[in-house]
């Protein structure tokens, strides 16, 4: 499988600016600039967008593994919180939080905590990303 996304940029990095699409249409020349990805400019940036796939995937993931055990979530809401620093290498990202609350019906709360934890884990994009990944799951009655 694989998935495109595409980006264009005009000028130089401070008073230029860019758009990014994906294949599928979702985003289609999004704006993005200097403005929108180091100070809060209006548009989106690579670290937001970053952001959106790793709190997508986890839910996914979670779900994926909380069916493998036997349990159906009404629902399940994350919020990623991706961390840019400035170090020797430059900017980098060096983490992604993941905010989870889930009401999931005759789960017990360990059990619910260890396939978070696994989700956390076993999720493509937490994978990918070569940074600290930290996670606060909240079960909700």
């Amino acid at each position: 499988m694989k998935r495109k996304a595409s980006a264009v940029w005009q000028g130089d990095l401070k008073s230029g600016n860019g758009a990014i699409s994906t294949e599928s249409g979702v985003l289609k020349e999004a704006q993005y600039s200097f403005g929108t990805r180091f100070e809060n400019g209006p548009g989106t940036n690579p670290e937001e967008l970053i952001a959106a796939a790793h709190a997508g995937c986890f839910t996914m993931a979670c779900s994926a593994e909380l069916g493998k055990a036997g349990f159906l979530p009404t629902v399940i809401h994350t919020t990623a919180t991706i961390t840019m620093e400035k170090n020797d290498a430059g900017f980098t990202v060096t983490a992604s939080h993941l905010d989870m609350t889930a009401t999931i019906p005759g789960i017990d709360e360990a059990k619910f905590i260890a396939i978070a934890n696994g989700a956390k884990a076993g999720c493509p994009i937490s994978r990918l990303l070569n940074a600290k990944i930290s996670l606060a799951a909240k079960l909700e009655a």
